[in-house]
């Protein structure tokens, strides 16, 4: 795409355009901003430098300068946001911009006004889109250019996940990057021709302003616009071939071997041995390379490579805990130390982001006032001076081989000092000195030793430590919730307790899960259409909006939903969210399959009519892409059905998607792992038995507590008439021994002997 850089360089008249129009600038929706702890002489990462969009020029920058301001007393008359149940979209309810949401009735006014569309697209919880916000739409002269010049869009990326992938295309295929605020300017027919992320309000010495980059929008749009519109279309055009994921001439996908032994050399070569982790900071969670990792390693346990699979994903597991992207003050501790912090994540969802009726809110923000009455700064819920520690802990500690108190011991241990502990090139705006955010720098060994204490004792002092700054905390202004809830994300929060209730062996997380489950089919699922919707809100007195019109499921929503119910299903037994798992499955084909090319598309096609582009994720970040989730969901339920026609289109998407997976495997890790299990032999584990019984559930429980990717878990309770007896004929064959809960692992269309004793089981799943 080095010819669409070049004519976006001339539209704006500057030399570097891409550099300074979007850089790469991903708002951070947790605290803190980069994980683990990294000490200022590591310097600071490319993100932080980039956070002004500067631009190396020499060409002289008249329109922009340092005169214009917000208004001290901005107008407190709503726009048309105000009629809309997004959380982001509310926050610009009183910019005095004419802002409309994304609509027909947006477009309908850019084509008969003949004016360019601005659209701006970020979400409730996002840091750099507050400073945007605070900036420049709530500037006056800057407003009255957006509701003059253009017709001016905003767009939630939680609510629009297809305006936001298709117009991020755009911007990383023209720019050194992307992220959130995303700023694009649209032709009426809605393709876009500049874009870029955060822009300061005015010009700096290296940097090009907000005010600026408008005015000579606004200028080449009266003298060059079909110019920009021919430009425009090249782009479009350009965009199609190179996001266009097909079949092709291939027959089959690749071999699963070799992609798997690329992608681990790969991440092998990326990893961080200090930090954990993969590249340079700033890193964010990435769940689907560690899982990866997993897969790899119990197909590789016996190498050198699948050892080394294990000590980075485990590693990288411990400094997210160890570091500041971990609430220490809200979270357990304890010998346990793995299954302690996913406990303590479940519980933090449960006490902040969980709604009475078992839905999941989608945020915390980054910001929040420190005290009540003062603006919002980052981070200020979570971080903590040594004044306040000292305050809050001023206990003397008995035994210690030097004076000390509680709070000393605490503030050793986590890394606390009077200048504060986060480095000044994460801190861009001062914000944060002498804040400190918890990050533990030893071992309870290590601070043990330091200070002559036991071991025993250390974790005591610490814990009530930890209790009483969370008493403290809870005096604080919270930060602001986006208690909006969509349907993919609360899928994924049901996979994540049915799974986590499942290994544990604790019910309660697992009701979380089916609790979750309820709440989608009762609130987000359209039981005429057979349709999910993508988004419900939460109204007054806790009540559940949607709406009107609803916005429908897009592929995540589904592929999501599918996953959190299957897992449901092998967590709980129960086996009504299989089968509105297989009911959703069918609708999610009807709506998104790509009966000539192969894979799924992110939207349905009339939801995305007049978007320049429909296309299929083809990457695996901090969520996994749809896709990916699809393969591994269609292989399951080939296990629990036997349905032919899911294998078939397994293949099919995973064809579609192999020169991405041989080329840059590490861009598709989950896919990866859908093609190993794909090419490797499904374990049907059947057990026989009475679904309340205690053989039954010690049975179940063996499975749950050993690593096994690439099976199913399907209870027989007898039932020749239940919905799985339908589905799987040889079920029906199956026996329990001598009266008791009996397990059979099945390949091939072929089952072990039967086995009563969970010993026995675990040998034969885990030899």
């Amino acid at each position: 795409m080095l010819g669409a850089r070049a004519w976006l360089g001339r539209v704006l008249l500057l030399p570097r355009a891409g550099a300074g129009l979007a850089a790469s600038r991903r708002c951070p929706g947790v605290w803190p901003r980069t994980w683990p702890h990294r000490s200022p002489s590591r310097g600071s990462s490319s993100r932080d430098k980039d956070r002004s969009a500067t631009v190396s020029s020499s060409v002289p920058m008249p329109a922009g300068g340092k005169g214009s301001h917000p208004s001290s007393t901005p107008q407190r008359v709503p726009n048309r946001l105000i009629h809309e149940k997004s959380p982001y979209l509310l926050q610009h309810a009183y910019n005095p911009v004419d802002w409309y949401p994304w609509g027909q009735e947006a477009f309908d006014k850019a084509r008969k006004e003949n004016k360019p569309i601005f659209l701006s697209v970020g979400y409730s919880t996002c840091h750099w889109c507050h400073m945007m916000e605070e900036e420049s739409f709530q500037n006056e002269e800057i407003g009255r250019l957006l509701s003059e010049d253009f017709v001016s869009v905003k767009v939630d990326r939680e609510e629009r996940p297809d305006v936001d992938k298709v117009y991020m295309t755009f911007v990383q295929a023209t720019s050194s990057g992307g992220g959130w605020p995303m700023n694009v300017w649209l032709t009426p027919n809605l393709q876009p021709f500049v874009g870029g992320t955060y822009f300061p309000p005015e010009d700096g010495l290296t940097r090009v302003g907000f005010r600026t980059v408008l005015l000579r929008i606004r200028e080449q749009w009266k003298q060059n616009k079909n110019t920009l519109l021919e430009n425009s279309q090249r782009v479009t055009t350009a965009l199609l071939a190179r996001s266009e994921i097909s079949v092709g001439d291939r027959q089959l996908p690749p071999s699963a071997a070799t992609v798997n032994n690329r992608c681990f050399q790969q991440l092998d070569e990326g990893y961080d041995e200090e930090y954990g982790g993969f590249a340079e900071a700033p890193k964010f969670p990435t769940p689907v390379i560690l899982s990866f990792l997993f897969s790899y390693w119990l197909s590789h346990r016996l190498t050198q490579d699948g050892s080394r699979a294990q000590q980075m994903a485990l590693h990288t597991l411990k400094m997210m805990a160890n570091g500041g992207i971990r609430d220490h003050v809200g979270q357990l501790s304890g010998d346990e130390f793995y299954s302690d912090v996913a406990k303590g994540i479940l519980q933090y969802v449960a006490r902040s982001l969980s709604h009475r009726s078992g839905g999941f809110y989608s945020a915390e923000d980054a910001d929040s006032p420190p005290e009540r009455g003062q603006r919002p700064k980052e981070g200020a819920y979570y971080v903590w001076t040594v004044k306040e520690v000292q305050q809050l802990l001023p206990e003397p500690v008995l035994g210690a081989t030097e004076p000390l108190t509680s709070g000393q011991l605490l503030m050793k241990h986590y890394g606390l000092t009077e200048a504060g502990n986060i480095s000044p090139s994460q801190d861009p705006k001062g914000e944060l000195q002498g804040q400190n955010v918890l990050t533990v720098r030893y071992s309870l060994e290590l601070t043990a030793a330091r200070f002559g204490l036991d071991v025993e004792a250390v974790r005591t002092l610490l814990n009530s430590g930890l209790e009483k700054l969370f008493q403290a905390r809870k005096h604080r202004p919270k930060p602001h919730l986006d208690s909006k809830m969509l349907a993919a994300w609360n899928g994924l929060m049901v996979s994540g307790y049915a799974v986590t209730g499942a290994v544990l062996g604790q019910d309660r997380l697992i009701n979380y899960a089916t609790n979750g489950a309820k709440f989608l089919k009762r609130h987000m699922f359209d039981v005429a259409s057979g349709r999910l919707m993508r988004t419900c809100y939460t109204g007054p007195g806790g009540t559940v909006e949607h709406s009107n019109p609803p916005c429908w499921g897009f592929l995540e929503d589904y592929a999501f939903v599918v996953r959190g119910l299957l897992d449901l299903y092998e967590a709980s037994q129960e086996s009504a969210w299989l089968e509105w798992a297989l009911r959703l499955q069918d609708t999610q084909d009807k709506l998104f399959w790509d009966s000539q090319g192969g894979g799924y598309f992110c939207s349905e096609a009339e939801l995305g009519a007049g978007l320049p582009l429909r296309l299929k994720d083809d990457q695996d970040g901090a969520e996994p892409s749809a896709n990916s989730v699809s393969a591994h969901n269609l292989l399951r339920l080939h296990g629990f059905t036997g349905h032919k026609d899911w294998m078939d289109k397994c293949v099919c998407l995973l064809t579609a998607f192999s020169e991405r997976m041989r080329r840059v495997p590490v861009a598709l890790p989950e896919m990866v792992r859908a093609l190993s299990a794909q090419q490797q032999t499904l374990k049907q584990i059947v057990i026989c038995g009475d679904r309340q019984a205690k053989d039954t559930k010690a049975l179940v429980q063996c499975v749950h507590s050993v690593y096994i990717p690439n099976k199913v878990l399907i209870l027989a309770d007898g039932d020749p008439s239940s919905f799985l007896s339908r589905q799987l004929p040889f079920l029906s064959t199956l026996r329990r021994l001598e009266d008791q809960a009996t397990a059979y692992v099945c390949e091939n269309q072929a089952c072990s002997v039967p086995i009563t004793d969970p010993c026995e089981l675990r040998k034969l799943l885990h030899p």
